[in-house]
């Protein structure tokens, strides 16, 4: 049974936003003298988006590293937004807003690490998953079951689908 506050927030969100290392992959990298090679991305997460976009609810990735692996999975799964090179993803919270117009609690988040914090506090709701930092989890709303790079994404995503009726 869902927590009637999670309900409430649930019921809000418009759009969801999740980090990338260490939610949609197990936070690995995989790097030659070239750079990076590979991420291992879950394919429940890539259905987690498609469930999003059946319900009229919009998803975007946000990410500290600037990836070419990460845009090619963006544009894979079709999310509505992928910015990467963020060092404070905060601060992108009002462009955000503007660009989806929305307000920061109709917005859900998933992250995993200190650089998530700010901008988790910032949202209607939040999440992290089951490995996240202890600092990440004490500021999350739901603490997901899975970990990184295994589904969180979806477990976090059928929660909000849930709380809403979407079934």
């Amino acid at each position: 049974m869902i927590p009637k506050k999670i309900i409430q927030k649930c019921k809000r969100i418009k759009l969801v936003i999740t980090d990338v290392d260490g939610v949609l992959t197990d936070g690995g990298m995989y790097f030659s003298e070239k750079g990076e090679l590979l991420k291992k991305f879950n394919t429940r997460d890539g259905m987690a988006i498609e469930l999003l976009h059946k319900f009229s609810i919009k998803s975007i990735f946000l990410t500290r590293e600037n990836s070419k692996i990460v845009k090619a999975r963006a544009r894979k799964v079709r999310v509505d937004g992928c910015y990467v090179n963020i060092k404070r993803k905060e601060i992108m919270l009002p462009k955000i807003c503007k660009k989806f117009n929305v307000k920061p609690n109709n917005i859900a988040y998933i992250g995993d690490d200190v650089n998530d914090l700010k901008i988790m506090e910032l949202v209607g709701f939040s999440g992290s998953t089951a490995d996240s930092t202890k600092e990440a989890k004490s500021v999350s709303d739901f603490i997901c079951k899975t970990k990184g790079g295994h589904g969180a994404l979806r477990e976090f995503v059928d929660l909000i689908l849930s709380a809403n009726g979407f079934n």
